[in-house]
């Protein structure tokens, strides 16, 4: 039997922390942490619950922190996806010096209707116009959330948004998207917006490929995106292209980072001109989020996302928190919506037991609609045995 404070575990009120990303298609993050938080309020009311809604580095990262840290959402219409305006969001943090910046909201997959993916013509051009609205406010720290994007040009919509000028053989700005991108023969960047040589930026990473080849942004996530077969080779000689350039400026190979190939190269021109670091989204947002300064203080850990398999050691936001938790010598719950193929192996990587909230065979429209309910359900169940397992330890 543990003791902290000098009670014992039995003796004084559990802290249990609730960190979980969002089941897709079904339930927000934050629905997730309340459906499991209430469940496990039915066996133990008087429990401390320390919610953290997660993301990593995808949809939803700048809602979430906005909520989390008490900052605040700031609206703005730029440039979408396909070129016409849209509404996107930016949450600015810690008395507006921190701007947290997601890709998906100014060039995501989702703005862009299926006959109509194509990244040959997708461009990032209106992230570069977040990035200057934020830069328009005062913030001097930019996190960049990359995950859930419709593009592969390697930043350049991006960068012209923020003054650099891309040109043709003839000397005339390249049109937005990944196909005209193969014919930019020089790059300016005297028009760059000078605020950036005061900003530190944060780019946040949801996977680790390179830029090119066959692991790269084209070959792996093109086709997600639209890319046909014929369409692979251009983009990957577009990108190519375009890093040539840039790593001229930069005076390093860039195109074998880890990372820079999410996003199809979106933080490319950012890592090379103003310093950017790549970092993998899900452990940036635990620490952003404050959750390592909550761990050595709570009795368990609870995480989870809509499926648990062998991918889910990869980066993904349950396996940053057990990291933590594990640094920590904290037992660790996981729940989800299923257990894929490779979930048992993540008991080695910090995982003490797994939770399925499916009770029962179904279809997966009806898993989304119940949901919630299933996975509120699965939580007292899991919170009952606990509590058994409380009473035998007390006995």
């Amino acid at each position: 039997m543990t003791r902290k404070n000098g009670l014992s575990t039995l003796e004084r009120v559990m802290e249990i922390l609730v960190a979980c990303d969002s089941f897709k298609e079904s339930l927000t993050a934050e629905a997730v942490v309340e459906a499991i938080i209430s469940g496990f309020s039915e066996i133990f009311p008087a429990a401390r619950y320390h919610s953290f809604p997660m993301a990593d580095g995808g949809e939803g990262t700048a809602a979430i922190t906005a909520r989390t840290l008490k900052g605040h959402l700031v609206t703005h219409t730029v440039t979408g996806p396909l070129g016409v305006p849209v509404t996107a969001d930016f949450a600015v943090l810690k008395e507006g010096q921190t701007a947290v910046i997601e890709l998906a909201e100014a060039a995501g997959l989702a703005q862009v209707p299926p006959e109509s993916r194509s990244p040959l013509f997708t461009t990032t051009y209106g992230v570069g116009q977040l990035i200057a609205a934020a830069l328009d406010l005062g913030c001097r720290h930019l996190v960049l959330a990359l995950g859930g994007s419709a593009t592969c040009d390697g930043g350049a919509g991006l960068l012209q948004a923020l003054g650099v000028s891309l040109r043709d053989l003839h000397g005339q700005e390249i049109a937005q998207g990944g196909g005209p991108l193969g014919g930019v023969f020089s790059l300016d960047v005297q028009g760059l917006d000078p605020r950036l040589t005061d900003c530190s930026i944060d780019i946040l990473c949801d996977v680790t490929a390179p830029l090119l080849g066959d692991t790269g942004a084209a070959a792996v996530f093109g086709p997600q995106k639209g890319a046909t077969p014929p369409m692979i080779p251009i983009l990957n000689a577009s990108l190519a292209r375009l890093a040539s350039l840039l790593e001229a400026h930069a005076g390093r190979d860039l195109t074998t980072l880890s990372g820079i190939g999410a996003a199809g190269g979106a933080a490319l021109g950012l890592v090379a001109l103003c310093g950017a670091k790549l970092v993998p989204g899900a452990d940036a947002m635990a620490r952003l989020l404050g959750i390592d300064r909550v761990m050595n203080q709570v009795d368990l850990v609870i995480t989870g996302e809509g499926r648990l398999d062998g991918q889910t050691a990869c980066g993904k936001a349950p396996q940053a928190i057990a990291n933590l938790a594990r640094q920590a010598g904290k037992p660790v719950f996981a729940f989800a919506g299923t257990l894929g193929a490779g979930s048992e192996r993540l008991h080695a990587e910090g995982f003490d037991a797994l939770f399925s909230s499916l009770d029962r065979p179904c279809t997966l429209e009806e898993a989304i609609a119940n949901a919630a309910p299933a996975l509120r359900r699965c939580a007292r169940n899991v919170a009952s045995a606990l509590a058994v397992g409380r009473s035998f330890q007390a006995a």
